[in-house]
């Protein structure tokens, strides 16, 4: 990953100021990014502030690096809640109301803004307030909001649509864009972005695999088993039901050689683990890993599952595809083939299979052909690619 490469600002643009959302220790794959950002930006010279949330404590950590320096600063906040939409309404308002405040000096001279779609809709603070900026306003898209809690609901609804035509009218008045995939950069042309504004700009894996780095030992409930690891955040935008039913034909009729293994948190984890639990088939779930375990986790398993419904594509592109392409492992994808993730895997991993979602047949036939290579190949998947349909 060249964070050199991804900057959009130029050497005379040297007070800058990035907005994110959890910042390690805490997982989150925005705040990952970010930091190592703000980071490589500091090493070419710029001054930077990078703002975010923690979980446990605020701090206020300043450095020299390289031809820059680095401030970093951590608001403590609670987790957001997930229960209730007017709640997480609440929650996504005060916090982007205390990252503006605790900034607010930096940004008024700032020579440039980065942020991001996380926390949601900060667009709704800083866009109002862009005549008051004397730098650029550049947004990182990552995900889509409101368009992801829309593609979440199963009725529309007046006020997320209100919120949308508001938010489309802030995009179109900041400065420049940068978007994950190609599937996003069509969702921001459609949204009535000018194409000269957007910068296509991937994110890469955060972590690197050098020649000869370990893995994990497996956990004992699944050591003589074909694992395939799901790593990350699995919430609303991941596909669920084609993965649970499958799984379960998988184990009821087919092999069941293959066990999952979620190091994962969010919605979707919580609804596999609970319905794996109440059917007794096996798997096994531990909380994600530190950033800097991550690259011996994703060197452990036979293969990766990704996933991503199709409501929500172009709006959300899993990051992870990237650190599971360079971990040389074979990638499992269940969603749409217009989704960049097929683009990336395709392109690159060792071996791919992608499922439709909705394909419950179909994913517990990659489950079997993924345990026949893996058995064949002592782990690895040879190089064939294939699309399930």
């Amino acid at each position: 990953m060249d964070l050199l490469a991804l900057s959009p600002f130029d050497p005379s643009e040297k007070r800058l100021v990035i907005i994110a959302d959890w910042l390690p220790p805490d997982f989150g794959a925005v705040g990952q990014y970010m930091l190592l950002r703000a980071q490589a930006l500091a090493d070419r010279g710029h001054d930077v502030t990078l703002i975010g949330l923690s979980t446990t404590a605020g701090s206020t950590r300043h450095e020299v690096r390289g031809k820059g320096t680095l401030t970093e600063i951590r608001l403590r906040a609670r987790p957001v809640p997930r229960g209730s939409l007017i709640g997480r309404m609440i929650w996504t308002a005060a916090t982007n109301l205390r990252l503006l405040m605790a900034v607010f000096g930096k940004l008024r001279t700032a020579d440039g803004i980065l942020f991001t779609g996380s926390p949601p809709l900060l667009i709704h603070f800083l866009g109002p307030l862009k005549p008051l900026w004397l730098g650029r306003l550049i947004y990182r898209i990552t995900d889509f909001h409101p368009e992801c809690l829309i593609a979440a609901r199963s009725r529309p609804s007046p006020i997320l649509t209100g919120l949308l035509a508001l938010t489309n009218f802030w995009r179109r008045r900041v400065d420049g864009f940068e978007a994950l995939g190609e599937d996003q950069v069509r969702r921001l042309a459609a949204a009535g972005v000018s194409p000269d504004r957007i910068t296509l700009v991937r994110d890469g894996s955060p972590v690197s695999f050098a020649a000869g780095g370990r893995s994990m030992a497996l956990p004992d409930d699944l050591s003589g088993s074909c694992v395939l690891l799901y790593a990350g955040n699995y919430g609303i935008a991941h596909e669920v039901e084609t993965v649970a039913r499958g799984y379960e034909l998988h184990h009821r009729q087919g092999s069941g050689r293959v066990r999952l293994w979620l190091s994962a948190t969010g919605a979707g984890a919580d609804e596999l683990a609970e319905r794996f639990e109440t059917r007794g088939l096996p798997f096994h779930r531990s909380p994600p890993v530190p950033l800097e375990e991550l690259a011996a986790l994703l060197r452990t398993p036979a293969a990766h599952l990704v996933t991503l419904k199709d409501a929500f594509v172009g709006f959300v592109l899993p990051s992870k595809i990237y650190a599971c392409v360079d971990s040389g492992k074979p990638v499992l994808f269940v969603g749409s083939a217009e989704s960049d993730v097929d683009l990336i895997a395709r392109a690159s991993a060792e071996g791919y299979w992608r499922v439709p979602c909705g394909d419950v047949a179909g994913f517990a036939a990659a489950l079997e052909r993924l345990a026949d290579q893996s058995l064949r190949n002592e782990g690895l998947l040879g190089a064939a690619n294939a699309v399930i349909t």
